[in-house]
């Protein structure tokens, strides 16, 4: 079996490709925030996947990339997912304007160890449970420094002004709902896995109540990992750009599991149309120039 995997806001991401350029300044105008160009740069590897009649058997996506999954999946068209990305960047912007926070990952620690660290100080959460040992703490700005500090392992503070899957941003979550009531959802082509709890979602009305949710609710994408390993897929695809969750299933005891890129897959395929092509024979004795 073959998973799609999409990752969340992270990393560098450039413009646009061109040729969606048109259809994102007809859904939200000319200013395109960091939220839509990850989107837009998973839905065009989807659609590019889809071109090379490469197609998964079941996708998941890291936090924003479960906009990028459901897309793959089928569950709204291009202009749609736009615009509700759209909306929730604006969202968490507010969110960031009203509750300053932060987030810092924290590679090398245990999960436990890392809630039990925390305690019950105030003003942070574990938000991200991306691998047996690397979680992502989401707290205020004034709090969180102090907090981490207290937990062992390498530390990453990660390029967002609020507090993502915390309550801290529990309004943003209410807005978001009401944006996802208003637009229709189709029924998954393939299985999408949820990164709240692991969960299968094989109907409309599962993914939106997932996405939902997501924005408030802690991502496991441990859970998603194991049950992909109950699946029995083989090898996941990352699409988005980068390599954000195929390095982190390093951190997972998963022989069976191989993942690769979007660029290796179609790296992988130009070979094979290259080992394909008839080989020019020299029968004429002469040597070669």
């Amino acid at each position: 079996m073959r998973a799609f995997v999409f990752p969340g806001q992270g990393g560098g991401v450039g413009e646009p490709a061109a040729e969606m350029l048109p259809t994102i300044r007809r859904v939200i105008g000319d200013r395109v925030p960091d939220q839509v160009k990850f989107f837009a740069r998973a839905a065009k590897d989807a659609d590019e996947s889809r071109a090379l009649a490469v197609r998964p058997d079941v996708v998941a996506g890291h936090s924003l990339g479960e906009y990028g999954a459901a897309y793959a999946a089928g569950c709204f068209d291009l202009e749609t997912g736009i615009w509700l990305v759209a909306q929730r960047d604006e969202f968490l912007a507010q969110a960031a304007r009203e509750t300053p926070g932060g987030m810092v990952a924290i590679l090398k620690a245990d999960p436990k160890e890392v809630e039990k660290t925390l305690g019950d100080a105030g003003g942070t959460f574990v938000a991200n449970y991306n691998t047996p040992r690397q979680t992502v703490v989401s707290g205020l700005r004034g709090a969180l420094g102090d907090a981490v500090a207290k937990v062992r392992g390498r530390k990453i503070p990660l390029n967002v002004s609020f507090a993502a899957h915390s309550p801290y941003v529990a309004a943003a979550g209410e807005k978001m709902r009401g944006v996802l009531d208003s637009v229709e959802f189709r029924v998954p082509e393939v299985p999408i896995i949820s990164a709240i709890d692991g969960a299968v979602l094989t109907s409309a009305d599962a993914v939106r109540e997932a996405l939902k949710n997501q924005m408030v609710s802690p991502v496991r994408w441990v859970k998603v990992v194991e049950t992909l390993a109950r699946m029995r897929v083989e090898e996941w695809i990352e699409l988005g750009g980068g390599n954000v969750l195929t390095r982190m299933l390093k951190d997972f005891d998963l022989p069976s599991l191989k993942g690769i890129t979007f660029e290796d897959l179609t790296a992988r395929l130009s070979q094979q149309a290259q080992n394909l092509l008839p080989r020019q024979n020299n029968t004429s004795g002469e040597q070669p120039s």
